[in-house]
């Protein structure tokens, strides 16, 4: 199992990036999007459940951010606009074989399947 995270890059505020996160030999039901800015601890972004689609966005990127699927590609994006200093991290996505509740989408412990990351740096 592997899960390739890519697409992080250092742009201006008020850009736009699209992370990809590329899953082989794994029939996932939850993926999410973590992460981690320096001193701080990690934190769930968006996640996208399998079967229906359902998805959750922590609130300070709601409605800037899209989770989505390419089922064909097995990969899961996160289209990330309008972004600030305050999006600056290290992302991760994590995949889980669990269907899981929404209350549950952000807890890491339910993930069992991590990429490496991908550095997004938003500055001017």
């Amino acid at each position: 199992v592997q899960l390739q995270a890519s697409g992080g890059g250092l742009v201006q505020p008020g850009s736009s990036l699209r992370l990809s996160c590329d899953i082989s030999e794994l029939t996932w039901y939850t993926i999410a999007w973590f992460r981690q800015a320096p001193g701080k601890e990690r934190e769930g972004v968006s996640s996208i459940r399998r079967g229906d689609g359902n998805t959750k966005y922590t609130e300070s990127v709601r409605g800037r951010f899209t989770i989505s699927r390419d089922k064909a590609k097995n990969t899961v994006y996160l289209q990330m606009n309008s972004l600030q200093p305050e999006d600056t991290a290290v992302y991760y996505c994590a995949a889980t074989t669990r269907s899981l509740i929404k209350s549950s989408m952000f807890e890491s412990r339910y993930y069992d399947y991590w990429g490496q990351g991908t550095l997004v740096t938003v500055s001017s």
